[in-house]
């Protein structure tokens, strides 16, 4: 509620940043109200009784001596039912309600509620009056769409005994609880607010064990992001970074998808959006849009709302973090984020950091990443829930030397590599598997041994290896040709491509090829690692190198990929001919013998 006693009058205007004195009591990263057009904005510096506040909307035609009212509160997001398939703008103003209040431009000024106040939502308890509850304990759920049952949880800072349940329909604001402690009565509704600058509380935090799948190969197989773990995207315009990250919202594998439009282009999000309804959800058939959330603040929208636009979007994830489920966030791109960090830092006329950024870029960054993580929830059913957090970067030029990618790398674990080399070859997706590194690789190779086969990590090794000898080999073809290697190496070179084409090359627009399963990656890269072992074998027993590479089988290797789901025995026919036609050139049955 505005304050109206405390008005503070505007001194300065500089673009987005507004100066305003008479702002004694105002404390860092209150929400203020610019001038009576209502302009939300965000205290960031306080010096005596005047304050640098950071606005949300465009400035112009603002000028000295108008009014600033104070609020007295944070830039709070709010949270509950109504949250799953909203498109909001980065400080969580509903895009669809304020499309239909001012039409397709947003206005400066305008308010609406972020959770809609009218709207019914079938509360079933889960807990029962009398019983002592604390911060995190579910209270009852809503099925909020037909994928997501929202869980309807105790607020952080109360606890006590329940002495008053709903049961039925309520609107978010309704009171569906009352929790009575040292004698004083807490009335408990559907909807929460947080301050999006400060971290939910969680019970402890657990180190990653679990791979978050994707059904991207070059992923998957190679480079691993933890469920709970932190991944960053770098690549210069046009390499696939968005394409990468819708891929990842489709078909990684969690429960619940937060999608940050950061700064891009408006036509980018447009397909985000014309997309998602029309997805289906891999699990349970439904749209997309039924387990997403969708946070649109384009590069024509406020530059400094960019920055609360990345607090909002892991706010809404690290709540939904805390009911159990296993969420996704994207982030696209922090370098637009970082973009309005300088901006403001510039205006404020502090001290620049490397290329004019500001020396706390790489403390904010981090303050964001850190954010994710596997955590055992509040709660005192122990339950335990999953943020992943995959940033894309848009170094200018793709010079990845850049601050804001270097300040990233030094924070996450998981490093994909866009090379615009092999997105001009429409290799896609065009993720450099000599440049990019997972940490969390090894944290895997359990998870791998028992899901799919011991051999996983293995033949991961031996791809690696033979991509990276492909490197230098092609140096030495480049200098003397292709005739100064032997059999072997020329062998290798052509399973060097086999991976790359026919394994790490995947289709996102092709019905099938679009989406791989673990059990069918480990499949496909069996039969190229098979092809080669026995195709070496051969070329020892003095087999022509020419006539292995010739064999019809190496086309069905390299269509493997289209394969169905749900027809992966039809590669048993495959392995059979594999060694039944090298065994043939030899003319010894292989089969038999290394069967």
């Amino acid at each position: 509620m505005t304050n109206t006693e405390n008005v503070g009058r505007v001194i300065k205007v500089s673009g987005p940043l507004v100066v305003a004195e008479n702002m004694q009591g105002a404390k860092m990263y209150d929400v203020v109200r610019v001038s009576d057009k209502r302009l939300i904005g965000e205290i960031i510096e306080v010096r005596g009784d005047r304050a640098s506040i950071q606005v949300y909307e465009e400035t112009g035609g603002l000028g000295p001596g108008e009014p600033v009212y104070t609020t007295g509160m944070a830039l709070s997001v709010e949270l509950g039912p109504g949250l799953i398939e909203s498109i909001y703008d980065g400080i969580q103003r509903p895009l669809n309600v304020i499309y239909d209040q001012v039409g397709p431009r947003l206005t400066r000024g305008v308010e609406a509620n972020a959770l809609d106040r009218e709207k019914r939502w079938h509360f079933v308890p889960k807990a029962a009056v009398g019983e002592t509850v604390k911060p995190g304990d579910i209270l009852g759920t809503v099925q909020e769409t037909s994928i997501v049952e929202h869980k309807i949880m105790v607020p952080p800072n109360v606890s006590g005994t329940l002495t008053f349940l709903h049961e039925g329909e309520a609107t978010v604001t309704d009171t569906i609880a009352k929790v009575e402690h040292d004698g004083r009565t807490i009335e408990i509704s559907m909807r929460q607010e947080w301050p999006v600058r400060r971290g939910r509380p969680y019970t402890e935090k657990l180190s990653p064990t679990e791979p978050l799948i994707t059904g991207q190969r070059v992923i998957d197989m190679f480079f691993p992001v933890a469920k709970g773990g932190t991944a960053s995207i770098p690549g210069p315009f046009g390499s696939g970074k968005t394409v990468t990250q819708h891929q990842l919202a489709k078909w990684a594998d969690a429960e619940i998808v937060v999608y940050v439009g950061c700064g891009e282009r408006g036509n980018e999000m447009t397909d985000v959006l014309n997309e998602f309804p029309e997805l289906k959800d891999p699990k349970s058939g439904e749209p997309l849009m039924k387990r997403t959330v969708l946070i649109a603040n384009t590069s024509d929208m406020p530059v400094a709302a960019r920055e609360a636009s990345i607090y909002t979007g892991i706010t809404i994830a690290e709540y939904f973090r805390d009911m159990g489920y296993s969420v996704a966030l994207m982030a696209d791109s922090t370098s637009r984020w970082a973009e309005a960090l300088r901006e403001i830092s510039g205006r404020l006329e502090e001290m620049p950091g490397e290329e004019g950024y500001p020396a706390y870029l790489g403390s904010r960054l981090a303050e964001f990443y850190e954010r994710a993580g596997r955590v055992v929830c509040l709660g005192q059913d122990k339950r335990v829930g999953a943020l992943t957090a995959v940033g894309a970067v848009s170094p200018p030029g793709g010079d990845i030397s850049e601050p804001v990618s270097q300040n990233t790398l030094r924070i996450v674990k998981v490093f994909w590599a866009l090379d615009s080399s092999l997105a001009y070859r429409r290799h896609f997706p065009a993720i450099n598997w000599l440049t990019s590194y997972s940490l969390y690789t090894d944290n895997f190779t359990e998870y791998f041994k028992e899901k799919v086969g011991s051999e996983w990590s293995e033949m991961r090794v031996e791809a690696m290896k033979i991509l990276q000898q492909e490197a230098e080999l092609e140096e030495i073809v480049r200098l003397v040709g292709i005739d100064a290697l032997s059999d072997a190496e020329r062998l290798l070179l052509e399973t060097a491509r086999s991976i790359r084409e026919d394994f790490l090359h995947q289709n996102s627009f092709h019905e099938v090829d679009t989406y791989a399963s673990l059990e069918k990656q480990f499949r496909m890269m069996k039969l190229i690692m098979l092809y080669h072992h026995e195709a070496q074998k051969a070329i020892e027993r003095g087999a022509a190198l020419h006539a292995l590479l010739e064999i019809p089988v190496r086309e069905q290797i390299a269509r493997a990929r289209y394969i169905a789901e749900d027809d992966l025995s039809a590669m048993d026919k495959i392995e059979a001919a594999i060694r039944e036609q090298v065994a043939d050139l030899t003319g010894n049955d292989l089969d038999a013998q290394y069967a």
